[in-house]
C-alpha cells in the first residue's frame, strides 16, 4: 500500500511529517510511502529509506491562503499533488497538516465526492474519560450549513467507520444538541432527530456537549458551525485547564516537589486530553481516503494518522460507504428522505 504525504503543510513541516513517515515505514513493511515536497530538504531528512520516495515541489498552500483560490492558482503545491496521487490511483489515501479548507477544496476538485452523499464531513477521533474510547465527531467545519439528510448521511458514515475500524459493534449515534429530550432543538436538530430514529442505525438520542467526553455516544453529528464551536471549545478548555494546572503546581516549592513525583500522571493526562494523538481528521464523503492531520502535528500524531489511513483502506471505508448509499434498500439515505 502506498500512501501520499503533504510533506510542507503544517506547523512543524518537514521535520515532524518526515519522522512521522520514517517511523511508520519502519514499523509496516507493507506501507510505503511518497512524500511531495522540496527535495532539498527533504533528501536529508528521508536519508536511504528504500520505501519513500521524493515528489519534488516547491510550491505550498499557506494557512492564511484563501483555500479554493489557492487550490485552483497553485497547480504544483505538495498538497494538491498529494491528492492529485490518490486521483490517479499511484497511491491508496493522501495525509496533510496544511489548510483546511484548502485540503478540502483539493479533495473534492481531485477525487469528488462519493455518488449520494451531499457534502463531505471533517471527523475527528476526540478522547473521552475513558482512555480505550474515543467518540468520533462530525461535523466540525466542512459545511457551516446543513439540511437533515446531511446530518443522516453523516451518522451512516460514522457508524460503518466505527464499526468496521473501531470494531464496536452496533455503534451509539448522538445527535448534538441544546438538551436531550426529543422536542429540543431547531428546525434542523428536530426533522435530524426524526430521520435518524426512522433509519436502521442504533440513534440513542440527542447528546449535550457537557456529556460528549463522558463518552455518551459513539459517533456524535452536528452542522458544521456547530460542531466548530464544540471543538474549539473543547480544545480551548484543555489548554486554560493544564496551563492553569502548571500555575499552580509551580506555586511553591511544596508544589514544586509534588509535581515531580506526580510527572509521569501529569504527563499521561496530558497525552490523553490531547485529540490530535488520535489520529487525523478524515474527510468523509469523499470518493478516496483524504486525512486531515492537526496543523500543529508532530511525528506522533503524524503516525498516527498514517495508521488510521492504512486501516481505511484496508477495510474499504469509502467502497463500504458506497454501497451502502447506492443500495437501493436504503432509501433512507437518499436526498429524497422526508
Amino acid at each position: 500500500m502506498k500512501l501520499a504525504i503533504d510533506a510542507m503543510g503544517g506547523d512543524n513541516a518537514p521535520e515532524a511529517i518526515v519522522e512521522g513517515v520514517i517511523r511508520a515505514a519502519k514499523e509496516f513493511d507493507d506501507l510505503s510511502f511518497v512524500l511531495v515536497g522540496d527535495k532539498e530538504k527533504l533528501e536529508p531528512r528521508v536519508g536511504s529509506q528504500e520505501r519513500i520516495e521524493i515528489l519534488h515541489t516547491t510550491e505550498k498552500i499557506e494557512g492564511t491562503d484563501a483555500p479554493v483560490q489557492a487550490v485552483r492558482r497553485k497547480k504544483q503545491a505538495s498538497m494538491v499533488l498529494a491528492v492529485q496521487q490518490v486521483r490517479e490511483k499511484r497511491c491508496a489515501a493522501a495525509i496533510s497538516a496544511g489548510n483546511t479548507g484548502a485540503l478540502m477544496a483539493s479533495g473534492l476538485f481531485g477525487v469528488g465526492r462519493i455518488k449520494g452523499i451531499d457534502r463531505p464531513a471533517l471527523a475527528p477521533t476526540l478522547p473521552t474519560v475513558d482512555a480505550n474510547r474515543g467518540f468520533l465527531f462530525l461535523d466540525v467545519g466542512a459545511n457551516a450549513e446543513c439540511r437533515p439528510e446531511n446530518l443522516l448521511q453523516y451518522a451512516m458514515m460514522g457508524s460503518i467507520y466505527a464499526e468496521k475500524v473501531w470494531h464496536r459493534k452496533n455503534p451509539k449515534i448522538g445527535l448534538l444538541n441544546i438538551g436531550t429530550e426529543p422536542g429540543k432543538g431547531n428546525d434542523l436538530t428536530k426533522k435530524a432527530f426524526q430521520l435518524l430514529s426512522e433509519a436502521p442505525l442504533n440513534f440513542i438520542g440527542n447528546v449535550e456537549s457537557r456529556e460528549l467526553l463522558q463518552g455518551a455516544a459513539d459517533v456524535v453529528v452536528a452542522d458544521g458551525f456547530s460542531g466548530n464551536l464544540v471543538l474549539k471549545s473543547i480544545e480551548g478548555t484543555a489548554m486554560s485547564l493544564m496551563s492553569l494546572l502548571k500555575e499552580t503546581l509551580s506555586g511553591s516549592l511544596y508544589t514544586k516537589v509534588l509535581t515531580g513525583l506526580m510527572y509521569g500522571k501529569l504527563k499521561s493526562l496530558k497525552t490523553r486530553m490531547d485529540y490530535s494523538l488520535y489520529g487525523g481528521a478524515l474527510l468523509f464523503g469523499l470518493s478516496a481516503p483524504v486525512i486531515k492531520v492537526h496543523g500543529a502535528a508532530k511525528c506522533e500524531a503524524v503516525y498516527t494518522a498514517i495508521k488510521q489511513a492504512k486501516a481505511l483502506v484496508e477495510e474499504d471505508i469509502v467502497g463500504t460507504i458506497e454501497s451502502t448509499v447506492l443500495d437501493a434498500d436504503h432509501t433512507w439515505l437518499h436526498n429524497d428522505a422526508k
